[in-house]
């Protein structure tokens, strides 16, 4: 975009906010450190990286951005953020002397947490980058859509410190960008070539340019700013610019903390008989010196304008703007300033320097001498012009479950045809659904939905196998129209798509419902992924599939032992294992409404769950066919049961002596015991858990309101199990971790023996490896009669 030149009116206010911006976010630092009443161990807060970062933010911030574009900040210049938002009246004096406090301004931007303006979550190094190359993929997904409203298109920004280049899914992010046609991305990299531990090493600055420039982006390197493009100018600068050049980054960061005179001597010592060097030091000052040698790219309002305003095209670009960590501060260059913290007597230094009055440390503008000037400005700031810029989308009503007609089948199979009857069907719900697997499309059943709803491309590729008559299962067309994403073996880069496309309400103003498929181990590759989409409150559907021991063949370290306790564990989302395909079929279409909600999150007292609140849903599935218990099971209670996490498939009696309580497809295993045992041990009575995630959330929600007072709480599973005799022996089977179910028994106080997997799996029959693992039916029966011996 080309803007009007800056005018040295708008330039003094920038600068003036650049000071106070720096300021606010220096002191909030201090007061939780040194002032506020602190706990058993350091706040911390980075003031070295939130300094250097100041000059961007303020450049972004007060001139370049507008309304729709959305930005992934630095974690570690929230403070910053959180600065640059109390100016504009979104975030409240209390939460910034509360800073990194309980109920206070957050220490990374958070969606969830912050009340101001938070567009991406970052804290998770590297995450906040990735997201925003997705959250561009999907701006132009939306954009192709008929439905789509006409919301601008806007630039996604991320805000990188160089040292969260080390981070691998940048670079897997990248590959996919490019093979998408990635645009209306910007990088801003603060390269202030200092991490946690140490300097960066020389020359990456040419491998961050050659990589990028290999994945089609734009590199704009800003290196120098304004007083050293005019001082290269005077007789001297040249040989001044090539001493810049070839300086290490430990020298630069090391003189830079040691000010002007130190600056002085080494220029004078190495380039000083040059012609025009000496004539260039001695006009000036050390303190002008020192400036002049601080005065790079990131730090000089003007060259980032300039720079900024300069991008007329809208591929994606990469911004290397060289800074220094602490700029401004007396940390400046320092190589412990990382975490470290100005002391008192630096910070009493800092104050008189950037010209805040004492009493005056929270006043908005209280670094700047004159403000009427600097209000009247931000009054014409175009990225705040229309207030908070999250948007809210009606939920898409659902046209309800799809029941299938077959007797037996895999709920892998089942969700695949599930989704192709919602294809069919062409109503509002499944123009929203966007689905997107790692390379296992077809493998996870998802082909049926590609064939008959596409694959997206902004532009329409042709089908070379289709064209050139060759047969194929796959007939897959790209165009604006399609409505699978197609992504590589990167399961990093399936959940920052799904956190991305599962925020676009909110981002965008439009619904997406997203589902991603993925081999059900494989969830942990993605699991850092996974946990940030989540604690951003993104909204989608996860299929990990298949799952277990069960997919026998395959062996090793593609069957899952632990992702039920993740689906158990992980905050945002609800998981569900179920057995049968009429619980899958009234799960998925609980899901679509409850990717949807949002509400206040009380408590719902049947269940102690805060369904209202929404949430994401991950769905446990499996490769082995079952024979169906009923084609439909209408009865209303099933239905709920299934949804709260289990219902009795045979119901206890008073005389009931054996529970089994199982969740997936180890169900034929468990009726057969259950038939074997009734034989011997009279009233056997069978728990069908489709959610031990929900049970458990259940159960010990309920617990904590009885310990606050409401002796009334009870949770689903407490009510199931009430009406089992106390005495009873409660087995607990599962093609998964033990500890999945093991609860169980707490909950009323049953004897209890956990049946599952806790080893890494091998080749073999289902039958070989349910017998090898204990998990088949004889191993039930011997668990039951465990209980007649005491064992």
């Amino acid at each position: 975009m080309n803007e009007a030149a800056l005018t040295p009116a708008q330039l003094a206010c920038l600068k003036d906010l650049e000071r106070q911006v720096l300021w606010h976010a220096c002191w909030m630092i201090h007061n939780a450190n040194h002032l506020r009443e602190k706990g058993e161990v350091k706040v911390g807060g980075h003031q070295a990286s939130s300094a250097s970062l100041a000059s961007i933010m303020t450049a972004l911030y007060f001139h370049v951005l507008r309304p729709e574009d959305r930005v992934a900040v630095k974690p570690h210049a929230s403070p910053v953020f959180h600065a640059i938002q109390y100016l504009m009246g979104n975030q409240t004096r209390e939460k910034l002397e509360n800073f990194r406090g309980f109920g206070g301004a957050q220490s990374y931007p958070s969606r969830t947490k912050d009340i101001d303006d938070v567009d991406f979550s970052t804290g998770s190094v590297g995450l906040g980058v990735a997201i925003t190359a997705f959250a561009s993929i999907v701006q132009d997904y939306i954009a192709a859509k008929p439905w789509a409203g006409t919301q601008p298109g806007g630039r996604m920004i991320a805000l990188v410190g160089d040292a969260e280049l080390d981070e691998g899914n940048i670079y897997e992010c990248l590959q996919e960008g490019w093979k998408h046609d990635l645009r209306n991305t910007w990088w801003v990299i603060d390269y202030n070539r200092q991490s946690l531990d140490g300097v960066v090493h020389e020359g990456l600055w040419q491998r961050i340019e050659g990589i990028f420039t290999a994945f089609g982006w734009d590199v704009k390197v800003l290196k120098y700013g304004a007083l050293q493009q005019a001082a290269f100018r005077e007789p001297g600068g040249e040989a001044l610019r090539g001493w810049i050049d070839r300086c290490p980054n430990q020298l630069y960061s090391a003189l830079t903390f040691q000010g002007g005179a130190a600056w002085r001597k080494r220029l004078t010592d190495e380039i000083g008989t040059q012609e025009g060097v000496a004539d260039l030091l001695a006009a000036r000052s050390d303190d002008a010196l020192s400036d002049l040698m601080g005065n790079l790219g990131g730090h000089c309002l003007e060259t980032l304008i300039e720079t900024f305003e300069s991008i007329d095209h809208d591929r994606p670009t990469v911004f290397l703007a060289y800074t220094i960590k602490g700029w401004g501060t007396p940390l400046a260059g320092h190589k412990d300033n990382h975490a470290g913290l100005m002391t008192k007597a630096q910070m009493e230094t800092f104050q008189e320097r950037i010209g805040v009055a004492p009493g005056t440390e929270w006043e908005t503008f209280g670094a700047i001498p004159s403000p009427a000037p600097v209000r009247a400005f931000l009054k014409t700031v175009p990225f705040f012009a229309k207030g908070t810029r999250r948007f809210a989308s009606p939920a898409v009503p659902s046209s309800g479950p799809v029941f299938l007609e077959d007797r037996e089948l895999s709920t892998q199979a089942g969700f695949g045809k599930i989704l192709d009857a919602i294809a069919r069907r062409d109503d509002a719900l499944s123009a929203r659904i966007v689905t997107t697997a790692p390379d296992v499309t077809v493998s996870t059943n998802l082909g049926p939905w590609v064939n008959r709803r596409g694959l997206f491309a902004r532009e329409r590729m042709a089908d070379t196998f289709r064209d050139e008559r060759v047969p194929s299962a796959q007939k897959w067309e790209f165009g604006p129209a399609g409505q699978h994403i197609e992504l590589g073996i990167a399961e990093m880069n399936l959940f920052l798509l799904l956190g991305a496309a599962g925020l676009s309400h909110s981002l965008f103003g439009e619904r997406l419902l997203p589902i991603g498929t993925v081999y059900d181990p494989f969830v942990a590759r993605g699991l850092d992924a996974l946990n940030y989409a989540c604690y951003q409150d993104a909204r989608f559907m996860i299929v990990g599939t298949p799952s277990g021991v069960t997919l026998a063949p395959e062996g090793g370290a593609h069957q899952s032992i632990g992702s039920q306790l993740i689906g158990m564990s992980q905050d945002g989302l609800a998981s569900f294992e179920p057995a049968f395909l009429d619980e899958l079929s009234v799960i998925m279409d609980w899901s679509f409404d409850y990717m949807q909600r949002d509400g206040d999150g009380t408590h719902d007292r049947r269940t102690w769950l805060r369904d209202e609140t929404g949430g994401s849903v991950y769905l446990r599935l499996t490769t082995r066919p079952l024979e169906q218990i009923a084609l439909r099971r209408e009865d209303p209670a099933f239905r709920q049961g299934v949804i709260d996490g289990a219902y009795w498939l045979r119901p206890p009696s008073a005389r009931t002596r054996i529970v089994l309580a199982y969740q997936g497809c180890i169900a034929p295993e468990v009726l057969m015991a259950a038939g074997r045992l009734a034989e011997t041990h009279g009233d056997v009575s069978v728990l069908a858990v489709t959610s031990a995630d929900r049970l458990n959330a259940g159960w010990t929600a309920a617990q904590r309101a009885r310990r606050q007072g409401d002796a009334s709480a009870r949770s689903h599973i407490e009510t199931l199990l009430s009406a089992v005799p106390r005495d009873a022996g409660l087995i607990t089977a599962t093609d998964g971790h033990p500890a999945t179910l093991g609860w169980l028994g707490a909950v009323e106080g049953n004897r209890t023996v956990s049946l599952g997997v806790e080893h890494f799996g091998q080749t073999g029959t289902i039958a070989d490896l349910y017998a090898h693992f204990g998990i088949d039916t004889h191993a039930i029966v011997d668990a039951a009669r465990s209980f007649r011996t005491g064992g």
